[in-house]
């Protein structure tokens, strides 16, 4: 299974690179797949590379349902542990 994740651009440099950040974190991709990406831009991430545009609206969307899942996974972990018993 591919996870490809959006992330905002903060950064641009040389050589088709940007650096981006999701939550709080910095990584620096390639932009060599894609055209046109400006500094607040969202992008689709995927193994280094930044895929696609994405509207801001629905990157904000899909970062929103990421959260809720992560904090589904974290209760149910936290009711799943041996030491909540």
């Amino acid at each position: 299974m591919c996870l490809a994740i959006p992330a905002r651009v903060v950064d641009i440099g040389p050589d088709e690179r940007a650096v981006v950040e999701l939550d709080g974190m910095r990584k620096e991709v390639s932009l060599a797949l894609i055209d046109d990406v400006r500094v607040g831009d969202y992008v689709i991430i995927h193994v280094g590379f930044a895929l696609q545009k994405l509207d801001a609206q629905e990157a904000e969307k899909t970062l929103a349902l990421f959260m809720e899942m992560s904090r589904e996974v974290a209760a149910f972990e936290a009711e799943a542990s041996p030491s909540s018993r």
